[in-house]
């Protein structure tokens, strides 16, 4: 069965639930998110509902949520960069600046016209991160919006596009490994990564092509409040509809769909690196 029947498949037994919450709002920008960088780089369209970030030699841009989780849904509809995007970054994560930090990202790593873009995703515990996966998408991520989701409960966090689920990652604390329970703000943002992000920072970004615009609709939030001073013991609780236990583990259809993604589309992997600098140490949450 194709991908596209699959993620049909998944919108119907997965994404159903998120469709009825998102119908009782439609956030715009200014209700769930401050600009904390590059004010001048940013554009509101729509009546807030749409944001267009720029990046140009001078700056890029980012935004933050006014709010603090401790667990919850995270989504945006993002369409990224066109054309020569190589050493761009645009990302969408869950992140907090404290010395010892959780974060979970998805960040998308521009490529050169006719080259694929690198979905990567990174999960920190305590400050320790060096958990990437890296995809190359089904589908053109600059051609249109995209829904790129995260789902974070006591059981696991599940990385999801356009309801398909591509990664997760099962609290496996009882075994010694870390697992995010620290309170995070929602974090986006669009900047120069010419050091890295492309072939290792052989590309960089060639600005005579700029500016460069991403875009970002769907700024509703499903998450538990936690303040950063007295953080919310209870966000775990399945008082909030992401804790039920049908939210504990993927179905059938998602696990065969999640299969499939890591079969066909999968390029990179932290847990079989070749190299092997990231093992043993990983060996127990990958293969434990």
């Amino acid at each position: 069965m194709s991908l596209r029947l699959w993620t049909i498949k998944i919108m119907v037994m997965y994404g159903t639930f998120f469709v009825l919450v998102d119908a009782t709002q439609n956030a715009s920008f200014d209700e769930n998110y401050d600009v904390t960088w590059g004010s001048d780089h940013v554009l509101f369209l729509n009546q807030g509902r749409e944001v267009q970030l720029l990046l140009d030699e001078a700056s890029g841009a980012g935004f933050t949520s006014k709010s603090y989780f401790g667990s919850g849904y995270f989504k945006m509809k993002i369409k990224l960069p066109a054309n020569d995007s190589g050493g761009l970054v645009t990302a969408f994560y869950l992140y907090l600046n404290t010395t010892v930090h959780d974060e979970l990202d998805f960040e998308f790593l521009g490529n050169r016209p006719g080259k694929p873009i690198t979905l990567q995703t990174n999960i920190f515990t305590e400050g320790v991160g060096n958990r990437e996966q890296r995809f190359k998408l089904w589908f053109d991520p600059s051609a249109d919006f995209h829904y790129y989701q995260i789902l974070w409960n006591h059981h696991h966090i599940v990385f999801l596009v356009d309801d398909t689920p591509i990664r997760v990652f099962k609290n496996n604390i009882v075994k010694g490994i870390g697992y995010p329970n620290r309170t995070m703000q929602v974090v986006v943002s669009l900047w120069d990564g010419s050091d890295w992000a492309t072939d290792g920072g052989r590309i960089k970004a060639d600005f005579s092509k700029g500016p460069f615009e991403a875009y970002f609709k769907d700024f509703n939030i499903h998450g538990c409040l936690s303040p950063l001073i007295e953080p919310n013991e209870n966000c775990f609780s399945q008082d909030y509809w992401w804790n039920a236990e049908e939210y504990w583990v993927l179905n059938k259809h998602q696990q065969e769909a999640f299969e499939h993604v890591k079969k066909k589309h999968m390029t990179y992997n932290y847990c079989t690196d070749a190299i092997g600098r990231r093992r043993p140490k990983h060996d127990l949450e990958c293969f434990g």
